[in-house]
């Protein structure tokens, strides 16, 4: 009876409608990169195993993938630009598929968060502007400090905008259900959102408005390839992660967010603060609650993420808030998360030290409770 009533009781239980899918609950396997790839980065069949382990979520984000090879910053994180990569893709989503679950994939663009000892032929990282990001790099000579990227001309942003496009049809291609845009944390579309990162003076650079435009043209174009029912975006409004800073960033997210609700999307997907908000005195105009505040400026569904348990994950659904919520590190240590939540059972910590390396150990060995 106790289980009965907890049921009926959960909104994350609830099922809901996302996009041309129906999720049998709320629950959200966030994005995760955990760089388990090939040095080609064609995804190995340890991801099979461990995104089919996972497929009792509402919906799986598969982990951040880039869309060409100009895009990378992480070694062996995959990537879709490929034949074999795409092929490898295959299993791992009909797997995700014969247990029921819905997956899509997010695609990634890490601007400058990369170096030239990544990047082919050596060259520079490309971004939005020439502003280097501060802190350091891991690159296969070592850790690194990071480069001033070369500032994208205004005739190469239509080829960026056609690599996304492209990955999407090949995210359809390879059997995922959708794909997310990966436009928080840092990288290159909110190196161009931003007015730390940007200083354009073309159409790219200035007003809120052009600032916005490569997301929004991302959006566009992904939409009109693959369906607006299958595309998500990821946002960090009040991310200041990698040197990320932005002088008015309220006003600039309520702008493109209320431009975005225009579309149609399977979902957007904002994040809260997920580091402090420090010095207080330079962030002091950031938002340290940010899915109620965007709520009101988006009426399709939203996924909320950073920081929830079981208990705040309720109440932000049942607020309205928001009408799913991602998990992260919890799936990493507990591959039937959707269960333990179920019936209350306790979960296992995480092992930090096995999340970006390795092969099984941290990734599929870790136990579903009813195994112990």
């Amino acid at each position: 009876m106790v289980y009965r009533e907890r049921m009926k009781e959960t909104p994350l239980f609830l099922p809901l409608r996302v996009g041309r899918y129906n999720l049998r609950n709320r629950i959200v396997m966030a994005p995760l990169t955990r760089r388990r790839a090939t040095n080609d980065l064609i995804p190995t069949d340890i991801m099979r195993i461990y995104y089919g382990q996972r497929a009792t979520a509402g919906l799986i984000i598969a982990e951040a993938t880039n869309i060409s090879w100009q895009a990378v910053g992480y070694p062996n994180s995959p990537g879709i630009f490929t034949t074999p990569q795409i092929e490898a893709w295959k299993p791992i989503t009909a797997e995700v598929h014969e247990k029921q679950g819905l997956i899509f994939l997010q695609l990634w663009h890490v601007g400058r968060v990369s170096h030239p000892d990544i990047q082919p032929n050596r060259q520079l990282p490309v971004s939005s502007s020439a502003v280097k990001a501060g802190g350091t790099i891991t690159t296969p000579g070592g850790t690194k400090e990071m480069v001033v990227p070369r500032a994208l001309e205004t005739f190469e942003i239509p080829q960026l905008v056609e690599d996304y496009v492209k990955a999407a049809e090949n995210a359809i291609e390879a059997g995922f259900d959708g794909i997310e845009i990966h436009g928080a944390n840092g990288y290159l579309p909110e190196q161009f959102l931003h007015d730390g990162s940007n200083i354009r003076n073309d159409k790219y650079g200035g007003s809120i408005q052009n600032r916005c435009r490569f997301m929004l043209e991302i959006i566009k174009n992904c939409c009109s390839a693959v369906g607006s029912d299958r595309v998500g975006l990821r946002l960090s409004p009040s991310g200041v992660v990698k040197d990320m800073f932005d002088s008015d960033p309220v006003s600039l997210y309520e702008y493109l967010i209320s431009e975005l609700d225009r579309f149609n999307l399977a979902y957007l997907h904002l994040m809260e603060p997920y580091a402090p908000l420090i010095p207080e005195e330079r962030y002091r105009h950031y938002l340290k609650q940010v899915t109620p505040h965007f709520r009101k400026f988006y009426s399709g569904p939203m996924i909320t993420n950073v920081n929830y348990n079981f208990a705040s994950a309720n109440e932000v659904i049942r607020t309205g808030h928001a009408d799913m919520v991602a998990f992260g590190k919890p799936f990493i240590s507990n591959p039937d998360l959707v269960e333990r939540f179920r019936k209350n059972l306790p979960l296992t910590d995480w092992d930090k030290s096995t999340f970006y390396h390795g092969g099984e150990k941290g990734y599929i060995d870790y136990p579903f409770y009813n195994s112990r």
